[in-house]
C-alpha cells in the first residue's frame, strides 16, 4: 500500500477510537446504496425538462445515452483509483500520491481540497433545492424565499442525522434505497403500461432545431445527464471505512452505473409516451404532472412524497461523503488542524461534517440551474481530468496483487479525457469563467502558502 497508509484504517469492523480512526463497516451493499441514493436523488427529476430543451426531439436521448458511456469511462477511473488507495477522502490521495506527495501532489491536492470547499455546497445544495421545489408541487403558494428556506433547512436536519456512528447510516441509507429503486420502477411500469404511441409517435417525429444548434445541444445534454448520474463515486469518498475496499469499491462503482442508467432511460421513455414532449420540456414537476395524468391527484401526490424520499436521501449521503474530505486532508496535516477531530464514541469526523452541512445550507438560496453548471464545470477542470492522468502515473508505481485494473486500457482514459474536454467547450461562459477563476485563485492561495512555509516549489536550497 502506498504512503497514504498514514491515516491507518483499521481492517476489522470494529470501532477504533483508541486510534484515532473511523472503523471500516461498510459493506457491499452499504457502499452500492451510498452511490444509487447519490445517483437517484433529485436529477432526473428536475432535470428532464432542461434536456428537452436543450435538444429538441429524439436527438435527446444521444445526449443520455453519451453521458452514460463518459461515465462509465470514468468510473474504471473511480474504480481503480479507489482500489490503489481505499482511504477516506478519496481523490485527495489520489492526486497527492499520483503527482508526488511532497512535490506537484501538495498542489494537486490543494485544489482538490479547494474545489471540494466550493463543490460540495453546491453538490449538496442542488439536492436540497430540488427537494424544495417538489415541496412547491404539494405547496402551490411557496414562493421562493419559502424554497430556499425549505432546502437549507433540509441541510441543517440531514447535517444532524449523520452526527452518528457510520454503520447505523448504513442500514438507514440501505433501506431509502430500496425504497428509492422500487418507486422508481413503479414510476416506469405505469408508463409502459400507459404507453401512447401517437404521443411517443410526436416526439420521435420532432424535427425542430435546438437553438443551441446540435452539437452545443448535445453538449448541454450530456452535462445534464453526467449530472444525474453522478454519484458512482460516492463509495470512493469513503474508502477508509469501507470493508474488503479493494473488491467492495470497484464492485459498489461499476454495478451502480448500468443499474441507474437502466432506470434513467426507461424514465425518460416513460414519460414521453404519456406526456407531450412540449409539456414536458416547460414543466416545473415533470414526474408529479406524468403520475398525475395516469393515476389522478392522488399518485402525483404520492409520486411526489417519493421523489421527497429519494432527494432527502441523495442529499444525505452526499453531505456523508463530502464531510470525509476536509477530515482526511486536516488528518495529513494539510488543512486547519481542528478538521481532523472525531467523535469520541462514535469515530466519525465532527467539525468537518458540521462545516460541510452549514455550508451546504447557505447555497441552497443559489437557483438550481446555476448549481448545477457550475458545480459540473469545477469538478471537471479541478479534478476528472487530473484523475485520468493519475491513474497512468500510479500504475508506474508496484502496486498491490488483488487492486482492480480497467479493462481495455488506456481507451477508457482517452474516452474521458475528451469527453471531458467536450464538455466544458460546450458550457455557458459563465461556469466556465466561475471555475478558471477558482482554479487560478486556488492556485495563488496555495503558492502563497507554500512560500510562507518554505515547502514545493519553495524549498530552501
Amino acid at each position: 500500500m502506498s504512503a497514504v497508509g498514514r491515516l491507518r484504517t483499521p481492517a476489522s469492523g470494529s470501532p477504533a477510537d483508541a486510534t484515532g480512526v473511523p472503523p471500516r463497516a461498510i459493506g457491499f451493499w452499504g457502499g452500492l446504496s451510498a452511490n444509487v441514493l447519490n445517483m437517484i436523488g433529485i436529477g432526473p427529476f428536475v432535470t428532464i425538462p432542461l434536456a428537452l430543451s436543450a435538444l429538441a426531439g429524439p436527438s435527446v436521448l444521444l445526449g443520455w445515452i453519451a453521458g452514460a458511456l463518459l461515465c462509465l469511462c470514468d468510473g474504471l477511473v473511480w474504480a481503480e483509483l479507489g482500489s490503489t488507495i481505499p482511504e477516506s477522502g478519496g481523490p485527495y490521495h489520489y492526486l497527492r500520491e499520483a503527482y508526488g506527495r511532497d512535490k506537484a501532489g501538495r498542489l494537486f491536492g490543494f485544489l482538490y481540497l479547494w474545489q471540494t470547499l466550493l463543490t460540495a455546497p453546491l453538490s449538496i445544495g442542488s439536492a436540497a433545492v430540488g427537494f424544495a421545489q417538489y415541496v412547491g408541487f404539494l405547496i402551490p403558494s411557496l414562493g421562493d424565499t419559502g424554497r430556499a428556506l425549505i432546502a437549507a433547512g433540509l441541510c441543517l436536519v440531514n447535517t444532524a442525522v449523520l452526527y452518528r456512528r457510520v454503520g447505523q447510516i448504513q442500514r438507514l441509507s440501505v433501506f431509502v434505497s430500496a425504497i428509492v429503486v422500487a418507486a422508481c420502477a413503479w414510476i416506469v411500469f405505469s408508463g409502459i403500461t400507459h404507453f401512447d404511441m401517437a404521443v411517443a409517435r410526436g416526439f420521435f417525429e420532432t424535427k425542430m432545431p435546438s437553438s443551441h444548434g446540435f452539437w452545443l445541444g448535445l453538449g448541454a445534454v450530456s452535462l445534464i445527464a453526467v449530472y444525474d448520474y453522478g454519484g458512482y463515486n460516492n463509495v470512493c469518498m469513503l474508502g477508509g471505512e469501507v470493508r474488503n475496499p479493494r473488491r467492495t469499491i470497484p464492485m459498489a462503482v461499476l454495478v451502480s452505473i448500468p443499474l441507474v442508467a437502466v432506470l434513467y432511460m426507461g424514465l425518460n421513455l416513460s414519460i414521453l409516451g404519456v406526456l407531450p414532449w412540449a409539456q414536458a420540456a416547460h414543466s416545473k414537476a415533470v414526474v408529479a404532472d406524468f403520475m398525475q395524468a395516469i393515476h389522478g391527484h392522488t399518485g402525483g401526490t404520492l409520486a411526489v412524497l417519493l421523489i421527497l424520499l429519494a432527494s432527502w436521501g441523495s442529499a444525505l449521503v452526499v453531505l456523508l461523503g463530502y464531510s470525509r474530505v476536509p477530515y482526511a486532508a486536516a488528518a495529513d496535516g494539510q488543512f486547519f488542524p481542528v478538521f481532523a477531530r472525531l467523535h469520541p464514541r462514535g469515530g466519525f469526523p465532527t467539525v468537518s461534517l458540521l462545516f460541510v452541512g452549514a455550508t451546504s445550507a447557505a447555497a441552497c438560496f443559489l437557483s438550481l440551474e446555476h448549481l448545477i453548471a457550475t458545480l459540473m464545470v469545477t469538478q471537471i477542470l479541478f479534478q476528472y481530468i487530473a484523475q485520468c492522468f493519475a491513474v497512468v502515473a500510479l500504475r508506474r508505481r508496484r502496486a498491490a496483487p488483488d487492486v482492480f485494473r480497467m479493462p481495455l486500457y488506456p481507451l477508457p482514459l482517452v474516452i474521458s479525457v475528451v469527453g471531458w474536454l467536450y464538455l466544458v467547450a460546450t458550457a455557458e461562459t459563465s461556469s466556465i469563467v466561475a471555475a478558471v477563476v477558482a482554479v487560478f485563485a486556488g492556485t495563488l492561495l496555495f503558492l502563497w502558502q507554500a512560500r510562507r512555509t518554505q515547502t514545493w516549489p519553495f524549498l530552501p536550497r
